[in-house]
């Protein structure tokens, strides 16, 4: 069998790695100079069945609305973005109910879990370096209100396979000393022992390696101009070098898949909500964070990475627009003080690598993993503030589903054929 994959981020090489895998001929065609460029290149580093959920959680109208105008908000709002959410806003909100916000969470926890045993077979095998981490993640509250409705949530999940501790203030410093200047103003902590965290752009430039080995085309730096169908069949993806032909497609570009497959009559519930990091060299500093810390208040996540230190956070629905907004790079410095002042402190005339990105949101925060109504032509894409954490586990088994192999993860849940109504 022959397949094209669209998209050399996270998810399209993951799912090229199992393609071949299972025997495939496998081009993947992408229009950056190389492996995970854009998306993928510097995202918060977390892999965390522990922060499944969807952003539209209960109440999420109301905090966007009043959250506009706010640079510092953890989720913006842009007015000139309003015309193109249209029918996928509407959709989002309604995924925002209880019951069905619930449901949302619960199918993202099922294939994160499943998605972590997948990458842990990768690391045996191939021995990826990327400064991965099997430490953990710790959850930081501030407030004794938010600390029992973060428990209250973590409970919640222990029957589906998430594990936790809950931590006192001083249990919280023990575990990560580097807290200590902000001892005060801890509640307490959920520790996440089964998190993990690593380089996804290292973790991507690793995973082509082993793909250029296994005999697959990485064709970088090669823009795809449309999709050919015929007869309610992909025939082709049309580039300016020429038209790829294979046997399946795979649509894994991320935000970008929507605009791909419109003219196909195809109307992706997916929408761009662009997120920032910062990342800065800790090589010599005298104490350094030990395991990422998530600051619940603050919605940020500061994370170890090898001799780097990771701060992301925020999110704007603000279309296709890529500017590296000031304001939003000072107020990942500010979670950094409020979180590590004396490592701030430390850092602050250390040379800063400043990053946007555009997640693509689907309209239920559930990725969209699947055959579409055009035969041949796959998805996988949708997976939000997830792509690291879900990467391993929607292209294994989307890859048993177009393979005819037996499953390891029913995918029949993640279908594009949930939003009918978009004509997917």
């Amino acid at each position: 069998m022959r397949a094209v994959v669209i998209g050399a981020g996270l998810i399209g090489l993951t799912t090229a790695l199992f393609l071949r895998r299972h025997g495939a001929e496998v081009v993947v065609v992408d229009r950056a100079d190389g492996p995970g460029a854009e998306t993928s290149f510097a995202n918060g580093g977390l892999l965390t069945p522990s922060m499944a959920d969807p952003w539209n959680a209960p109440g999420i109208l109301g905090k966007m609305l009043r959250w506009i105008g706010h640079e510092s908000a953890p989720v913006l709002l842009r007015p000139h973005a309003l015309p193109a959410l249209g029918a996928w806003g509407i959709a989002f909100l309604r995924q925002s109910r209880p019951q069905r916000f619930r449901e949302n969470l619960l199918r993202n926890v099922r294939l994160a879990n499943y998605s972590l045993s997948v990458m842990a077979g990768l690391r045996d095998e191939y021995e990826f370096a990327y400064d991965g981490a099997c430490s953990g993640s710790l959850k930081l509250l501030r407030d004794t209100v938010a600390l029992e409705q973060a428990t209250a949530m973590a409970e919640s999940l222990v029957s589906h396979g998430v594990r936790f501790q809950s931590l006192d203030r001083a249990a919280t410093v023990a575990l990560e000393p580097a807290l200590a200047p902000v001892a005060d103003e801890v509640a307490g902590s959920l520790f996440f022992p089964d998190d993990e965290s690593g380089d996804a752009h290292r973790f991507c430039c690793a995973v082509a390696e082993v793909l250029r080995r296994l005999g697959v085309t990485l064709r970088f730096g090669l823009e795809v101009e449309s999709l050919r169908k015929q007869g309610g069949r992909m025939t082709g993806v049309v580039t300016a070098q020429g038209v790829l032909e294979a046997d399946v497609y795979v649509v894994a570009a991320g935000s970008y898949s929507t605009q791909l497959l419109r003219p196909l009559g195809l109307r992706l519930p997916v929408r761009p909500a662009k997120g920032y990091s910062i990342t800065l060299p800790v090589e010599g500093l005298q104490q350094r964070p030990r395991l990422p810390v998530v600051d619940d208040a603050l919605h940020a996540v500061v994370v170890p990475l090898g001799h780097r230190l990771r701060v992301a956070g925020t999110a704007e629905f603000a279309g296709f627009d890529r500017t590296l907004r000031p304001q939003r790079i000072d107020n990942l410095r500010y979670l950094l003080r409020q979180t590590y002042p004396e490592i701030a402190a430390s850092l602050d005339a250390a040379p800063v690598q400043a990053w946007t990105g555009l997640r693509p949101m689907s309209a239920d925060g559930v990725p969209l993993i699947g055959v579409t109504s055009i035969g041949s032509l796959f998805l996988n894409t949708g997976h939000g503030p997830l792509g690291w954490t879900l990467a391993a586990g929607s292209a294994k088994a989307l890859a048993d589903k177009i393979m005819g192999q037996p499953p390891g993860f029913d995918i029949g849940e993640y279908s594009p054929a949930r939003f009918a109504h978009f004509r997917i």
